[in-house]
């Protein structure tokens, strides 16, 4: 069959009148899904791969899509594409719905010019992008191709410009979900990094700027293309996927989730759910949980599956900076926001990676009106020459920045110690955390007691007959007067001192005060984040 033919003369001939028209119509649509999907089923079936209707079937509800430009084919000329066009061009785009709400979506085909770009299918990613902005609804984007494609030369690079100037202006407008189901390379990698949220499907995502053949060619280094830019790499080093699924039928089953603590724009609060708990809920495990011991570990997940109604929540970066939980959930059925130190990881310290990690997780929320709650429990920002020369300055400094110019309802919470500048980065009341609570036991300082009082006290511990026991007694004197639980809260910078076991019932009552929170920031073209 000759794919560079009209669709229409092809199948039907040339419509008689305007009924004989209508009824080709479906046989013509047929005509242009086989051309997409028949060879792709056959060749994909066999690895257990979808095919990229199959994807959009799962991700959306049944019967729910709309296609646009079915009958979509380039027109380049030259090294053979005028031999081959068929419909689509290797994108398919339109809109459906998940869970009744409205989201706009494109699909790689892979089994098309191996799902590379070029002029005519980077047209229908933008009209898709384009009607999700103008309408306010989040934009999906299921990738699964091999760049720019080499016979369109410079229009499929400047196609790919058009998807990142989108990809920009949309930015904190509508949620924007890229998912890698297959190979995700060159130019194409920098669409996906510029989204709010990356899914990889473990076995078969990779994505990377330079393939393995290149790394090869360049550096002499062997590497395969799992180990350069797989899924685990970018969960677990670099911070590029934000959830990694065991397959794509997981992966796609988890972008539903997803959207259900998200609202379709900027100007829309997120969907509310009826909670199957009440608010006053007490947390008595919390008394156990939490070792009163600061020096003790703990995972603060287990806190957070207290807190949250039905102990759900979806966790982003799982396996990345693991010294900081970042988790979406739920309280009295209203999405919020966590941000929780991880005392099992660096004992909950921060570095230069849960800096970056918190803060855009702080962004994400704030950009799409949810509240934001931080429980702390930091010793402070992680030491050593490694995090100093790689930049611990300039990069922790996004965290209070994220912090600092968030207007979304802002609740502290500090389950036990908060040292040092970290204390502060944590959302403070001093940089503007709209209240803060503290449990009985916290401490809150400038570093602890023992560290304390070998700084403080250097000279009289140096002539002392018996340094250790006056040691002992100089930060037992320094933890009494300036680290007992009530120090912040009589200076105003706690505004209670709480039973761990109403943790819940305080927060679902603050938020709720806070749901007409209103802020008027200085008029400004954006500010200048330390990036």
């Amino acid at each position: 069959m000759d794919s560079s033919a009209p669709i229409q003369n092809r199948e039907c001939g040339l419509p008689r009148d305007l009924a004989q028209a209508a009824a080709d119509l479906a046989v013509v649509r047929q005509a242009a899904q086989r051309g997409t999907d028949e060879l792709a089923a056959r060749r994909r079936a066999a690895g257990g791969r979808l095919t990229a209707r199959e994807r959009l079937e799962l991700l959306l509800d049944e019967g729910s899509f709309v296609e646009l430009d079915l009958f979509a084919r380039h027109r380049g000329t030259g090294f053979g594409l005028e031999k081959h066009r068929p419909p689509t061009d290797g994108v398919i785009t339109g809109w459906g719905t998940i869970d009744g709400r409205t989201v706009a979506v494109f699909s790689h085909d892979a089994q098309i010019f191996g799902g590379a770009l070029g002029e005519t299918f980077a047209a229908k990613v933008h009209k898709v992008m384009d009607l999700a902005e103008s309408i306010g609804c989040p934009v999906i984007g299921l990738n699964d191709g091999g760049g720019a494609r080499i016979q369109e030369g410079v229009s499929a690079l400047a196609g790919f410009g058009g998807i990142f100037a989108r990809n920009v202006r949309a930015s904190g407008v509508v949620p924007q979900i890229s998912v890698v189901l297959g190979p995700c390379a060159g130019g194409a990698v920098y669409s996906p990094a510029l989204t709010d949220f990356v899914f990889m499907a473990a076995d078969t995502a990779n994505m990377f700027i330079t393939g393995p053949d290149v790394v090869a060619a360049v550096t002499g280094q062997k590497v395969s293309r799992e180990e350069l830019g797989g899924a685990g790499p970018h969960s677990e080093r670099t911070g590029v996927a934000t959830f990694v699924a065991a397959d794509e039928r997981d992966c796609l089953a988890e972008v539903r989730y997803l959207l259900s603590f998200l609202p379709s724009n900027n100007q829309e609060l997120p969907p509310h759910y009826a909670s199957t708990e009440g608010a006053d809920r007490s947390c008595e495990e919390l008394l156990r949980l939490v070792p009163a011991d600061m020096r003790q570990p703990y995972d603060v997940r287990t806190v957070i599956e207290q807190i949250v109604d039905d102990g759900e929540y979806f966790e982003l970066h799982a396996n990345w900076a693991r010294n900081i939980v970042c988790v979406l959930a739920r309280l009295d059925g209203q999405t919020v926001g966590i941000v929780a130190n991880q005392p099992q990881v660096l004992a909950g310290a921060l570095d230069i990676d849960a800096s970056e990690k918190a803060a855009r997780f702080v962004r994400t929320c704030d950009a799409f009106n949810i509240p934001l709650i931080t429980l702390v429990d930091v010793p402070g920002f992680l030491p050593g020459t490694d995090q100093e020369h790689n930049g611990i300055i300039r990069r922790g400094a996004k965290l209070l920045y994220a912090y600092c110019e968030a207007t979304v309802p802002r609740v502290q919470v500090i389950l036990r110690k908060a040292f040092g500048g970290a204390y502060i980065v944590m959302d403070s009341k001093s940089i503007g955390a709209d209240l803060s609570f503290a449990w009985p036991a916290n401490q809150i300082a400038v570093m602890g007691g023992a560290g304390a009082a070998n700084i403080i006290f250097r000279k009289e511990l140096a002539a002392s007959a018996d340094p250790e026991a006056r040691r002992r007694e100089l930060v037992d004197e320094y933890t009494e007067h300036l680290m007992h639980p009530y120090v912040a809260a009589e200076r105003g910078l706690v505004d209670d001192v709480i039973d761990p076991r109403d943790t819940r019932r305080v927060l679902i009552r603050s938020l709720a005060m806070l749901r007409s929170k209103r802020e008027v920031l200085p008029a400004r073209k954006h500010g200048n984040m330390p990036l």
